[in-house]
């Protein structure tokens, strides 16, 4: 059985491998967001002077613009809807060539990264405000006075969450999901355990962190309870490699998210990859501040 003094490491562990994932990976596409939307700037500020123009075709994704003192293909997509009409064009003095329209792809891709880089610090941000709450918290919970109830173990899957809880028997029963430990495996059911403010459980020396608000409904999901007396010699699933296999499954909606990003924000294949690798880390990081159980 692990000490007590060992076990705030593995869920504090879990939470902050999937956290730095996660911020990791914000600041990979916050940073190559930020180059593309650098390159693109330095190209719109030299384009300082502005005409009136027509479109007067398109072909190969670019519109043909011509103004009084000059003429420039700009990328478009999609282009043959405006040709034939009037817009303001913004060129480059110096090389009339170089030349945008409202609608080009130029300010498109502009708007994109600098969409990137606020997106990334936005989640980076949450990811850590949501883990700076939970343990604050937990924290927090672990300071009341503790009181002696019987608890029963059991899993439940719900969609693919699969957790902990404790079935808290008393006057009004309740639900309290718990962040794994492989004591969890070899619990008694029923056992009587110390609980701290209704959210931190001490067995036998060891701490069970909540991962939720205790419950006074049964929570959603399929039940699956200890027994009565587990093995003492079943080998509980431990360490990040196990726990990583169980979130794996968390994995599966990020492609899927991608594409329904992709095809919003029209940014084709880049933005497919990038929505699919920030889901994935999102979902990972979901599993371990929901409390994913990977026995």
């Amino acid at each position: 059985m692990t000490s007590q003094t060992s076990q705030p490491v593995r869920a504090l562990r879990h939470g902050f491998a999937a956290t730095a994932l996660v911020l990791l990976v914000c600041l990979v596409v916050a940073l190559l967001s930020w180059l593309s939307y650098s390159s693109d700037r330095d190209l719109l500020s030299s384009m300082t002077s502005r005409s009136q123009g027509d479109v007067v075709s398109y072909s190969d994704g670019a519109v043909s613009v011509r103004w009084p003192s000059g003429s420039a293909r700009v990328a478009y997509e999609n282009g043959e809807r405006v040709v034939g009409r009037q817009t303001q064009v913004a060129f480059d003095p110096a090389d009339p060539s170089v030349a945008v329209i409202p609608g080009a792809d130029l300010l498109l891709e502009t708007d994109r990264a600098l969409g990137g880089v606020t997106f990334s610090a936005a989640v980076a941000l949450l990811v850590v405000l949501a883990g700076l709450v939970r343990l604050f918290l937990a924290v927090r919970s672990s300071r009341a006075a503790a009181e002696t109830v019987s608890v029963r173990r059991i899993r439940l899957q719900s969609g693919l969450m699969v957790r902990s809880w404790l079935e808290i028997d008393g006057p009004v029963e309740r639900w309290l999901p718990v962040y794994y430990d492989p004591v969890l495996v070899t619990l008694p059911s029923p056992v009587d355990v110390s609980l701290r403010g209704g959210r931190v459980a001490v067995v036998d020396g060891v701490t069970l962190y909540p991962s939720g608000r205790a419950v006074v409904r049964h929570p959603r999901g399929r039940r699956v309870d200890n027994p009565a007396q587990p093995d003492p010699q079943t080998r509980a699933p431990r360490g990040l490699v196990a726990q990583l296999r169980a979130d794996a499954v968390f994995l599966v909606p990020a492609p899927i998210v991608g594409l329904f990003w992709a095809y919003v924000d029209g940014s084709g294949f880049t933005g497919w990859i990038t929505a699919t690798v920030v889901a994935a880390a999102l979902g990972l990081w979901w599993g371990a501040f929901r409390g994913s159980d990977p026995s």
